[in-house]
């Protein structure tokens, strides 16, 4: 079967489908990635065909960051940078999705991927790295606080699903006009429809993290997250060999695709932190780009895989994006998660709760007396052993594996409906 993954944002929002889209191709079937053009070589080196999509994430992490936790400014932002790539994307999307059998999407492509998907009249699946479109009363929509009330909790998700849908819809209204495109009838993956089988939702993250929710439809599931196999081949550069080699395991620094305006003040703070705590320090920059002269005591380096650093470390300090935390969590060290935007906050909370990590220090209530604090009560024996517990049973899990055999259950159970259904007409 021909699969097209479509999926946009940060290298945390591609690296999941590169180890999903090599347990597709090892039971027979043809995968095509499409994602920002800059992801080109990370994906082609894994030997999975590649489809450029328009856009700079890179564009999109300085606008979110520049939001803050201010969900108004957030929406704002985001729909002002798909508007302005949204007709080279809709045109792109067509092409990578041309000769597919299954559209696999992710939440910037939910409505236009499934309404591709039934204009084709082939099955889709959305995959999430954060809980969107599934209402529960147990936690709130990962923009929101806590509300105590399992209603209004699940109200959050509810409405967030219009205004998705309601985003989209105008969206998609502003490009169609700007481009001169034809009107076109938009669907939500979650619509219903006695004509075609609910889209399953799959959700890559560990169910010890957070488990499925009771009052989830049967289409949702936990899968577990999605990881490649351990890189036995890297070589680590001479200098971070030698600094590791140079005294005891050192606390990484790693803020991923996060750019803010605020970038050497949280540098200060951290090397402050490191200082006062007497910790040794490695700060992968990332797309943050502060970098300083190194010492026996702190490592500057752009980025380093984070399966074979981690493991090395003795605790990670992070945004709380999901693929970081994925890897600080499968790792079972501490993290301590300093949240800058969207559903930062949410993983850093659920990290606080399971006991991985102590309490999220939001960005900007940063200072070198909370993250020092930090870094002593993610140093003690409880949340260091809590945090290996941890490590130990997502190592255990498989789940690209159980995805993988979602999928091709969906696949077959696709093929059984349309089959019924032309026999029925």
């Amino acid at each position: 079967m021909n699969i097209t993954i479509l999926t946009y944002g940060s290298r945390g929002d591609v690296q999941p489908f590169l180890p999903l889209s090599l347990g597709l191709m090892a039971c027979g079937h043809k995968v095509t990635l499409a994602a920002p053009a800059r992801f080109r070589i990370l994906v082609e080196e894994h030997g999975i065909a590649f489809f450029p999509l328009a856009g700079d994430p890179e564009d999109l992490s300085r606008r979110f960051n520049a939001s803050g936790f201010n969900f108004i400014r957030q929406v704002r932002e985001m729909m002002s940078h798909a508007i302005e790539i949204g007709a080279e994307m809709l045109r792109e999307t067509e092409k990578a999705c041309q000769d597919a059998d299954l559209i696999i999407h992710t939440f910037a492509h939910a409505v236009g991927a499934h309404t591709l998907a039934r204009e084709k009249n082939i099955p889709d699946i959305h995959i999430q790295t954060f809980p969107m479109f599934a209402p529960t009363g147990d936690y709130p929509n990962v923009t929101m606080p806590d509300l105590k009330v399992r209603a209004l909790n699940r109200l959050t998700h509810v409405l967030s699903k219009k205004i998705s849908w309601w985003l989209s819809s105008w969206g998609f209204e502003q490009v169609r006009r700007r481009a001169g495109l034809p009107k076109r009838k938009l669907y939500f993956p979650s619509d219903d429809d006695p004509h075609r089988l609910p889209t399953p939702i799959l959700c890559a993250w560990s169910p010890s993290i957070l488990p499925p929710s009771s009052d989830w439809t049967s289409n949702v599931h936990v899968a577990g997250y999605f990881f490649l196999a351990g890189n036995t081949s890297y070589q680590p550069p001479s200098a971070l060999q030698n600094f590791l080699e140079a005294g005891e395991h050192p606390i990484c620094v790693s803020f991923g695709s996060m750019i803010n305006r605020s970038a050497e003040k949280i540098d200060y703070i951290i090397r402050e932190a490191l200082k006062q705590t007497n910790q040794r320090g490695i700060v992968l920059s990332g797309w943050g780009r502060v970098v300083r002269p190194s010492s026996k005591e702190l490592l500057y380096l752009d980025a380093i895989p984070h399966d074979w650093l981690l493991p090395r470390c003795k605790m990670i300090i992070h945004h709380g994006g999901a693929g970081t935390t994925s890897a600080g969590l499968r790792a079972g060290i501490p993290n301590i998660v300093i949240p800058f935007t969207a559903d930062q906050p949410f993983w850093g909370k659920r990290v606080h709760v399971v006991g991985a990590g102590p309490s999220p220090i939001p960005v900007k209530k940063l200072s070198v007396k909370k993250l020092s604090q930090a870094i002593a009560d993610a140093d003690g024996d409880f949340l260091r052993k809590q945090a290996q517990d941890i490590g130990q049973k997502i190592r255990s899990e498989d789940g690209v594996g159980r995805a993988v055999a979602l999928i091709e259950s969906h696949i077959s159970r696709w093929k059984n409906f349309k089959v019924n259904c032309l026999m029925t007409y």
